[in-house]
């Protein structure tokens, strides 16, 4: 069984900066493709940022291209969101989600099989 864990959020004034952890444990492959969602308009969760699989590529919304970077850890079983230049519009609770497998969209979170548990990030003066 996989587990995922996140680690960071909090609040934050606008323009400031965080980073969100995601460690996976259990019947983990260390080159699954992971991402970062959070609640949209209209979705139950909304793209943000996801890592492919064996690391070949990164992908963003554009939302938060150019603020928000998705990197692996050196175990490769974390995976961080460094999020700079932050938006009371950016406030929500962010998940990290992991697949299995490489069918489906990166962008679509119903390909990814396992979450974490929440993190919020709060943007406010």
């Amino acid at each position: 069984q996989v587990q995922l864990v996140q680690y960071g959020g909090g609040l934050v004034q606008p323009g400031g900066s965080l980073i969100l952890s995601c460690v996976t444990s259990g019947r983990t492959f260390n080159n699954h493709a992971m991402g970062w969602f959070r609640p949209g308009v209209g979705k139950e969760r909304e793209f943000v940022a996801a890592t492919s699989s064996g690391g070949v590529g990164n992908y963003y919304a554009d939302s938060v291209k150019g603020r928000f970077t998705i990197s692996r850890g050196v175990a490769r079983n974390t995976v961080f969101l460094e999020m700079k230049w932050l938006d009371p519009e950016d406030t929500a609770v962010y998940y990290c989600g992991l697949r299995s497998g490489d069918s489906g969209s990166l962008y679509e979170f119903k390909t990814y099989d396992s979450w974490g548990q929440g993190t919020q990030v709060t943007v406010s003066a």
